[in-house]
Parts: structure tokens; C-alpha cells; sequence
């Protein structure tokens, strides 16, 4: 679940933020391995959505909180979302669908801070080889959506 840092449209302006990008930290283990606790994102809002997409929304019981889960594929009634650790919860498995309106924006990349203590030139090009990805949209989300 990420807490947004800065660039959080105000409500009612879903697309119409001040800036179309905004940044938002991970918290939780929901989307392991694609994501981990401490990563930093960088998120679209008002992005076209398509069905593997890693998206920020608020939570529907809760909306207060900010959860990033995979949007698997739309269903009546809004987008049905997955985390990619399945052990986790705190998906569409536990509150169904998520009105459209509650999807916030897509999620395009992924950047892990460096590790403080690790100094060594050989740890400083392992950071930096590995920190920065782009999020991929994963079309495989459909067939574990069929498997649960």
C-alpha cells in the first residue's frame, strides 16, 4: 500500500490533477516480487488503464488510504484488482470490484533508494544497475485471476 509523497489530485478531479505525475512510496508486501516495501514510484494519474496494468487507488471501505494493486481486467462495476503476492490480501478478493472513479492513476516506474552503509564502489554499481525499472503491465494477470 503506498502513502502518496507529493502530486495526490484533489477529490473529484480524476485526470485533472495540477500535475499528471506525482510520486507515492510502497508500504506492505501485497505486490512482491514486482514491488517492495520502501520502493518510490512515479505514477500517471488519469492514465488509460488496459488489463495487466499497476495502478494506485483508493481503498473502497477505507478511502483515506491509498493501496497499488495490478488491475486485472474490468469488470460491471469498475476494475477488478489483484495483488501479485497472493498471500498478502487486501484485493478484489476481499471487497470485489473498485469503482472506476476510485482508481487514481497508473503506475510507469519503480525506483529503489540506496541502502545506507553501502558505500563500496562495487555496491554503489549494483544499486544503480538494479534501482531504477520501468513497471511492466503483466498480460498473464488474467490466467491467475481464472486460477483463484
Amino acid at each position: 500500500m503506498p502513502e502518496l509523497s507529493q502530486g495526490l489530485p484533489r477529490e473529484g478531479e480524476r485526470g485533472g490533477a495540477l500535475l499528471p505525475f506525482g510520486l507515492a512510496e510502497v508500504s506492505g508486501p501485497s505486490m512482491v516480487p514486482t514491488l517492495y516495501h520502501g520502493d518510490r514510484l512515479v505514477v500517471q494519474y488519469g492514465a488509460r488503464l488496459r488489463p495487466g496494468d499497476v495502478v494506485v487507488l483508493r481503498h473502497p471501505f477505507q478511502q483515506d488510504l491509498l493501496v497499488v494493486k495490478r488491475a486485472v481486467e474490468r469488470r460491471e462495476g469498475g476494475w477488478w484488482v489483484l495483488g501479485d503476492n497472493a498471500f498478502a490480501g487486501g484485493d478484489s478478493t476481499d471487497y470485489g470490484t473498485v469503482p472506476e472513479d476510485l482508481v487514481l492513476g497508473k503506475v510507469w516506474f519503480r525506483y529503489r533508494p540506496r541502502r545506507a552503509g553501502r558505500r563500496s564502489p562495487l555496491a554503489l554499481l549494483r544499486w544503480a544497475l538494479s534501482a531504477a525499472r520501468p513497471v511492466l503491465p503483466d498480460r498473464s494477470a488474467s490466467r491467475r485471476l481464472r486460477a483463484r
